[in-house]
Protein backbone atom coordinates (compact mmCIF):
# COMPACT_ATOMS: atom_id res chain seq x y z
CA UNK A 1 0.00 0.00 0.00
CA UNK A 2 2.93 2.33 0.80
CA UNK A 3 4.22 2.13 -2.68
CA UNK A 4 3.12 3.94 -5.46
CA UNK A 5 3.72 4.20 -9.26
CA UNK A 6 3.46 6.96 -12.23
CA UNK A 7 3.48 5.90 -15.47
CA UNK A 8 5.47 8.61 -17.77
CA UNK A 9 5.85 9.20 -21.65
CA UNK A 10 9.14 10.47 -22.30
CA UNK A 11 8.14 13.94 -24.31
CA UNK A 12 10.11 15.38 -27.23
CA UNK A 13 10.17 18.72 -24.76
CA UNK A 14 11.89 16.56 -21.95
CA UNK A 15 14.95 16.12 -24.25
CA UNK A 16 18.21 18.46 -23.72
CA UNK A 17 20.94 19.16 -26.20
CA UNK A 18 22.67 15.68 -25.43
CA UNK A 19 19.86 14.17 -26.60
CA UNK A 20 18.08 12.15 -23.42
CA UNK A 21 16.10 13.47 -20.88
CA UNK A 22 17.68 16.43 -18.70
CA UNK A 23 18.60 16.14 -15.27
CA UNK A 24 15.53 19.00 -13.98
CA UNK A 25 13.21 16.77 -15.68
CA UNK A 26 13.94 13.62 -13.51
CA UNK A 27 13.56 16.07 -10.68
CA UNK A 28 9.77 17.39 -12.26
CA UNK A 29 8.68 13.23 -12.37
CA UNK A 30 9.92 12.83 -8.85
CA UNK A 31 7.63 15.69 -7.71
CA UNK A 32 5.06 14.64 -9.36
CA UNK A 33 5.20 10.88 -8.38
CA UNK A 34 5.26 12.32 -4.59
CA UNK A 35 1.97 14.33 -5.11
CA UNK A 36 0.56 11.40 -7.16
CA UNK A 37 0.85 9.01 -4.05
CA UNK A 38 -0.39 12.27 -1.88
CA UNK A 39 -3.51 12.88 -3.63
CA UNK A 40 -4.48 9.02 -3.68
CA UNK A 41 -3.80 7.98 -0.89
CA UNK A 42 -4.28 11.13 1.15
CA UNK A 43 -7.92 11.55 2.82
CA UNK A 44 -9.98 14.83 2.35
CA UNK A 45 -8.82 15.95 5.70
CA UNK A 46 -5.41 15.47 5.35
CA UNK A 47 -5.52 17.35 1.79
CA UNK A 48 -7.19 19.99 3.77
CA UNK A 49 -4.96 20.34 6.59
CA UNK A 50 -1.51 19.56 5.25
CA UNK A 51 0.87 20.57 2.43
CA UNK A 52 4.19 19.28 1.70
CA UNK A 53 7.38 21.44 0.83
CA UNK A 54 10.97 20.01 -0.51
CA UNK A 55 14.19 20.29 2.15
CA UNK A 56 16.49 18.15 0.40
CA UNK A 57 16.70 16.62 -2.89
CA UNK A 58 19.25 14.07 -3.78
CA UNK A 59 19.46 12.23 -6.78
CA UNK A 60 21.43 9.44 -8.94
CA UNK A 61 21.65 9.64 -12.35
CA UNK A 62 22.20 6.27 -13.84
CA UNK A 63 21.42 5.38 -16.97
CA UNK A 64 19.48 7.88 -19.95
CA UNK A 65 16.01 7.92 -20.96
CA UNK A 66 15.07 9.21 -24.49
CA UNK A 67 11.73 10.40 -26.35
CA UNK A 68 9.21 8.36 -27.32
CA UNK A 69 9.82 5.90 -24.07
CA UNK A 70 7.42 4.83 -21.76
CA UNK A 71 8.98 4.59 -17.83
CA UNK A 72 7.89 4.51 -14.58
CA UNK A 73 8.70 6.41 -11.35
CA UNK A 74 8.21 4.01 -8.33
CA UNK A 75 7.89 6.40 -4.90
CA UNK A 76 7.77 5.08 -1.33
CA UNK A 77 8.09 6.59 2.04
CA UNK A 78 10.54 5.45 4.22
CA UNK A 79 11.58 6.80 8.02
CA UNK A 80 9.61 9.59 8.97
CA UNK A 81 10.30 11.75 12.20
CA UNK A 82 7.96 14.20 13.19
CA UNK A 83 8.58 16.68 10.69
CA UNK A 84 11.05 14.93 8.30
CA UNK A 85 9.89 12.24 5.95
CA UNK A 86 12.13 10.60 3.69
CA UNK A 87 10.97 9.87 0.25
CA UNK A 88 12.81 7.42 -2.14
CA UNK A 89 12.14 7.39 -6.19
CA UNK A 90 13.11 5.05 -8.49
CA UNK A 91 12.79 5.72 -12.91
CA UNK A 92 12.71 2.93 -14.12
CA UNK A 93 12.18 1.46 -17.85
CA UNK A 94 11.20 -1.99 -17.12
CA UNK A 95 13.77 -3.79 -15.16
CA UNK A 96 16.43 -0.88 -15.96
CA UNK A 97 16.72 1.71 -13.22
CA UNK A 98 17.71 5.07 -14.63
CA UNK A 99 17.37 6.95 -11.58
CA UNK A 100 17.45 6.80 -7.60
CA UNK A 101 16.48 9.98 -5.72
CA UNK A 102 15.87 10.33 -2.29
CA UNK A 103 13.98 13.72 -1.26
CA UNK A 104 12.99 14.53 1.96
CA UNK A 105 9.73 16.08 2.94
CA UNK A 106 8.16 18.75 5.73
CA UNK A 107 4.78 18.72 6.11
CA UNK A 108 3.29 22.28 6.93
CA UNK A 109 0.01 23.46 8.57
CA UNK A 110 -2.23 24.56 5.34
CA UNK A 111 -3.76 27.21 7.85
CA UNK A 112 -0.42 28.30 9.15
CA UNK A 113 2.28 27.69 6.78
CA UNK A 114 4.36 26.53 9.18
CA UNK A 115 6.21 22.76 10.02
CA UNK A 116 3.80 20.15 12.18
CA UNK A 117 3.63 16.78 12.87
CA UNK A 118 1.01 14.27 10.98
CA UNK A 119 -1.13 12.18 12.51
CA UNK A 120 0.45 8.23 13.41
CA UNK A 121 -2.53 7.37 10.22
CA UNK A 122 -1.04 9.27 7.74
CA UNK A 123 2.05 7.93 8.62
CA UNK A 124 1.45 4.55 8.57
CA UNK A 125 -0.74 4.92 5.30
CA UNK A 126 2.35 5.67 3.52
CA UNK A 127 5.77 5.32 5.20
CA UNK A 128 7.20 1.51 3.92
CA UNK A 129 9.46 -0.16 6.69
CA UNK A 130 13.10 0.18 5.77
CA UNK A 131 15.36 -3.28 5.94
CA UNK A 132 18.32 -2.81 8.06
Amino acid sequence: MGTFELAISVAPGDIDELGHVNNVTYIRWVQEAAVGHWRTLASAKDHAELVWIVVRHEIDYLRPAYAGEQIVARTWVGSATRLKFDRHTEIVRGEVVLARARTVWCPLSAATGKPTAVSTEVRQRFSVPEST
